[in-house]
């Protein structure tokens, strides 16, 4: 690998990180797209996988070990809010609070369910894109060896 990948790369996670959030909330005004999020962060969990290796890449960021965890907590969330109108007798993915309701806010973030719902999406989808990156990373390591 080139010099200049083995600097850089180490370094987008952070970024993409920012970039995600931002992402996620769509500059602090609107729902955003917790998918879209969560492959921007693995996008840059795979190239500090391609470009240091997959044991590098693991010393470097030891939260990587815990991405089934972030999967399977993003899931949970997602059913809960999903579900969590059934139990008042609303439709599934009612969303609260209703328009016309108040809001609690954040700047101009206003907090809905809508918004959980989209952070949950993100820990699903960058977790388990996370883990199967780990995965293929390890299987193309034991045919090396």
């Amino acid at each position: 690998m080139s010099v200049i990948l083995e600097v850089v790369c180490p370094r987008l996670l952070g970024p993409a990180a920012m970039v995600a959030a931002a992402i996620i909330v769509k500059g602090y005004s609107d729902v955003g797209d917790g998918f879209s999020a969560g492959v921007v962060v693995a996008l840059a969990v795979a190239l500090r996988y391609v470009t240091l290796g997959a044991e590098r890449a693991e010393r470097s960021l030891p939260v990587l070990r815990h991405a089934p965890v972030l999967a399977v907590a993003g899931l949970l969330l997602v059913l809960a809010i999903g579900f969590f109108p059934v139990a008042f007798g609303e439709p599934p993915l009612t969303h609260f609070p209703r328009a016309g309701e108040p809001v609690v806010e954040i700047g101009a973030l206003e907090l809905t369910t809508a918004v959980a719902l989209d952070v949950g999406i993100f820990l699903l989808v960058a977790g388990a894109l996370v883990e199967t990156i780990h995965q293929i990373a390890r299987l193309v390591e034991e045919r090396r060896a």
